[in-house]
């Protein structure tokens, strides 16, 4: 139930987050050309409304007929099923995402749950799959990973290791501080130099400074033990699904796929089960030596 709520909130902050920093980089660039000298020779910029829009102003509202959304409009999942997918007063199709959202989130809130049990840890393993299903879907829509997010997560994860201490036997998290604080820094200049290597071979920008953020998160989280396992699912997924859209759609190939989404699998696979997946390899690898 926690996670259907949390889904809801989330599908707001899918959608209104890019849109708040789309207004604010348009400000700050009006405000830039307003006291540059050169400001005559610039082109023009989009004026950024005067209302006040953030994740909680204005009142979430149908799309189509502006009419605003009810609180028993606005229950998880039921409502979309009660409703049929359209809105109550213009009967214009809702995108079967929000409740997929929803679902997700709950179902992906009870493993949490489910796995960590009751406790802190569980709490922050939480915080941090919220987190991840957010940057997956604003990354699908629009190819951003915002420093809203990726930032603040980065430093959670190494408070959180800072202040709970790992315990033997326990669940993936914590891991401790010397190891969130080398997987933070692992994970960014990791990606980091795959980009710049990239570009100096091909000339091409492989993936963006997004993704070197959430990969370092993941590091504070999961520690620098699970950086690798983390790369080679996303890459593997990725490669696949890459491949599968040429296939099926017939995708050009220089077309952009967000990495952001196969990170967030990946991190949270290993949030999961990187422990057993780690052991199991390397007990795979000693009895077939």
């Amino acid at each position: 139930m926690l996670g259907l709520v949390v889904g809801s909130f989330l599908n707001v902050v899918i959608h209104r987050l890019p849109i708040m920093l789309q207004r604010q980089w348009q400000q700050q660039g009006a405000d830039l050309a307003a006291t540059d000298s050169a400001a005559p020779t610039l082109p023009a910029l989009p004026v950024v409304p005067a209302e006040k829009f953030n994740l909680v102003v204005p009142r979430s509202a149908c799309p189509a007929c502006k009419a605003p959304i009810t609180a028993l409009q606005n229950i998880p999942l039921l409502s979309w099923l009660f409703l049929r997918g359209r809105c109550a007063s213009c009967r214009a199709p809702i995108s079967v995402r929000y409740p997929l959202v929803e679902l997700l989130t709950g179902l992906t809130t009870g493993a949490v749950a489910w796995r960590f049990g009751v406790g802190w840890p569980a709490f922050a393993a939480m915080a941090l799959t919220w987190s991840l299903v957010a940057l997956t879907f604003i990354d699908l829509d629009t190819q951003l990973l915002p420093d809203d997010i990726t930032l603040p997560l980065l430093w959670a994860g190494m408070l959180m290791n800072m202040l709970l201490a790992p315990a033997a036997g326990a669940a993936s998290l914590p891991v401790g501080l010397g190891a969130s604080v080398i997987g933070a820094m692992a994970g960014y200049v990791s990606l980091w130099s795959v980009y710049h290597l990239f570009r100096l071979l091909t000339g091409k920008e492989g993936m963006g400074y997004g993704d070197f953020k959430l990969f370092a998160a993941l590091g504070a989280w999961l520690g620098w033990q699970m950086l690798l396992p983390v790369i080679l699912f996303a890459a593997a997924v990725g490669a696949v699904t890459g491949l599968g859209l040429i296939l099926a759609r017939g995708r050009d190939r220089s077309t952009p796929i967000p990495f952001g989404p196969f990170l967030a699998a990946g991190g949270w696979l290993m949030l999961m089960y990187g422990p057993q997946i780690v052991a199991g390899y390397f007990g795979l690898y000693a009895l077939h030596r």
